[in-house]
């Protein structure tokens, strides 16, 4: 049985949670013996290699300019966020920096496709509030406290909307070579910061792990442009952006972080938030 149309943008939008939500898990533990900015021109470069080949060996049609200048500024927004937002895992708690900068790369683009694309439905409306609550639930500090990387993780927060809204203004060009030409951007940009900063220090395990988080980074960019061309934007980002629950988890697992109750309530509300949002 084929399932119903609405559900695929959904599909895509869970994919990359799963994906992006491991690569930020990998890119956080690895930065911390590693340059975040080196890392990330690894995670980048790895990830344009992939793209590009498969691309080429799938014979997928090349976007139009106007596509391939609006993904370029994606990969200058998301290229320079993700390699800040590495910083700031690597300084902070991984469970509630990736939270900070997912809530707010949500909101932008939310209104935006809002104003754009039109008001949703109430069931979806009631997605969007229980998805922002259990993001804010997640991120929740227990003790009171500010963890460090907070600053940074806003900024970044700020880069990835720009991505999102530039993404989509790609349109229904070749997802995977959109995701390909943003690296370009990417792989550039952080590289030139790399060369002025004079500072290449990564080590073996950081080399190799950067290969792994950037072929599932440019993994989940590709589900995150097919959710936008077949779906909603605000829906497409909104579900996108529960992957901090996958980090949480990870590091709970792996690094033994607190884990609380109430991140417990944060993430049965997000995933009860997931079929609200893919409903019409």
């Amino acid at each position: 049985m084929v399932p119903p149309s609405q559900f695929l943008p959904a599909a895509f939008s869970l994919g990359a949670v799963f994906v992006w939500g491991t690569s930020d898990f990998l890119g956080g533990y690895a930065s911390r013996r590693s340059n975040a900015f080196v890392f990330t021109t690894i995670v980048h470069l790895s990830g344009l290699l992939l793209m590009s080949g498969v691309a080429v060996a799938g014979h997928s049609p090349f976007p139009s300019r106007a596509g391939i200048a609006w993904a370029l500024a994606a990969g200058l927004s998301g290229g320079g966020g993700l390699a800040i937002f590495y910083r700031a895992l690597a300084s902070g708690r991984m469970g509630l920096t990736a939270p900070v900068a997912a809530v707010l790369s949500a909101i932008i683009p939310t209104v935006f496709g809002i104003f754009t694309e039109g008001v949703p439905r109430s069931v979806q409306v009631a997605g969007f509030v229980l998805a922002a609550a259990g993001i804010w639930l997640i991120s929740r500090p227990e003790d009171g406290s500010r963890p460090q990387g907070i600053g940074t993780a806003i900024f970044a927060g700020i880069c990835f909307a720009g991505y999102y809204l530039f993404i989509k203004q790609a349109g229904d060009n070749s997802a995977i070579w959109l995701a390909a030409v943003s690296r370009v951007a990417s792989f550039v940009l952080t590289g030139l910061i790399v060369v002025w900063g004079r500072n290449y220090q990564i080590t073996r395990a950081g080399l190799g792990i950067g290969v792994v988080a950037g072929v599932l980074d440019i993994s989940g960019s590709v589900m995150f442009v097919r959710a936008t061309q077949t779906g909603r934007l605000d829906a497409a980002v909104v579900i996108s952006s529960l992957y901090p629950a996958i980090t949480v988890l990870l590091a709970r697992l792996f690094l033994k972080e607190h884990f609380t109750g109430w991140k417990m309530v944060g993430m049965f509300a997000a995933l009860l938030a997931v079929p609200l949002i893919a409903g019409r």
